[in-house]
């Protein structure tokens, strides 16, 4: 009769597995050395993509790390071994590289692969756990992902060898990353859809109310007329602006409240009696995260954009930042 694991024995086990592959990691670092560096300025001078293969779960290691390299400026493609000897060899071009992961090194579909690379001209650069195999003696570059022991307690499933090679292949990814001085702002530029695209990306003048949306009363106007205005355009604010254009301040629903709290009888009360004078403003063509950053430390829902000139162009309000998806803690 097999005996029922306590959860102390489940917790410890799970506990057991991350050593295993902790340590696998640790290990990796000391290998880190002469043949790394000649492998990411192999991968650097290639003037084509980085040609990514693998087999079972050396495979799905291959994809994440094309995905990596995709995502910090390194062109790859993931190529599977039975789909590349029935047609899709023909996305290798003699500028690429070729990284093949496996554990072994004597894998049947990579071995089957090596003589057609050859034939292509196209360097290999191997991450393997075995440094004598066939595929490490044919690599122009061998990195050893080898590791003691499987966390799989019968030493079969790959688990600490898949999660060595995935580390190995971040570190080339980061490797190239700073040799190419690759940017945060660049890093957006591929994650247009994400959040740190929209923070590095989106502008006020994406976001802003502008032309006749924007409210405007003169000054000298009564203030009814400014609560008319900012009722139609429903931003919960009047641009107050001088004869020639300029800003002359800003009345807000928070300034109205707080007007009534002290007297209903308005009809003798002019826009510039209520309105603050030097309101926060933003420069047009700002980050919108700016502009997000600036409601939240002044506490205020809108914030009046200008041009090069100081001159009123738009509004935008909180709510157009967080439906653009930039509000929450994630936002700034």
């Amino acid at each position: 009769m097999i005996a029922m694991k306590t959860q102390v024995d489940v917790i410890e086990e799970g506990k057991k597995v991350i050593r295993i592959q902790a340590r696998s990691v640790a290990e990796l670092e000391s290998r880190i050395d002469e043949t790394f560096a000649r492998a990411t300025e192999l991968i650097l001078a290639c003037k084509g993509r980085v040609i990514v293969t693998g087999v079972g779960k050396s495979g799905i290691i291959a994809r994440k790390i094309v995905a990596t390299m995709n995502s910090t400026g390194t062109p790859a493609m993931f190529l599977h071994p039975s789909d590349a000897v029935h047609g899709d060899l023909g996305m290798v071009r003699k500028d690429d590289v070729v990284i093949c992961i496996s554990k072994s090194g004597n894998t049947n579909e990579i071995s089957n692969l090596i003589p057609m690379f050859k034939r292509l001209g196209v360097p290999i650069v191997s991450l393997l756990g075995n440094m004598r195999s066939t595929l490490a003696q044919e690599s122009t570059v061998a990195l050893d992902a080898s590791v003691e022991e499987e966390a799989c307690p019968h030493d079969l499933a790959p688990t600490s060898s898949t999660t060595v090679t995935l580390v190995l292949g971040d570190a080339l990814a980061i490797a190239l990353l700073n040799k190419r001085q690759f940017t945060k702002e660049d890093f957006a530029l591929y994650h247009p859809g994400g959040m740190l695209g929209k923070r590095l990306l989106l502008k006020v003048d994406e976001l802003m109310v502008h032309d006749d949306a924007v409210p405007r009363v003169r000054p000298d106007v009564p203030l009814r007329d400014a609560i008319v205005e900012m009722t139609s355009k429903r931003l919960g604010c009047t641009c107050v602006i001088n004869a020639d254009g300029t800003l002359a301040g800003l009345i807000t629903d928070g300034d109205l409240r707080r007007l009534l709290q002290k007297t209903t009888d308005i009809s003798n009360i002019k826009t510039e009696d209520v309105m603050i004078r030097k309101p926060k403003t933003i420069s047009q063509g700002a980050l919108a995260v700016l502009a997000l950053q600036e409601m939240e430390s002044y506490n205020i829902t809108q914030i009046i954009v200008v041009d090069e000139n100081e001159l009123p162009v738009g509004v935008i309000h909180l709510h157009d930042l967080v439906k653009a998806g930039l509000g929450g803690d994630d936002a700034v």
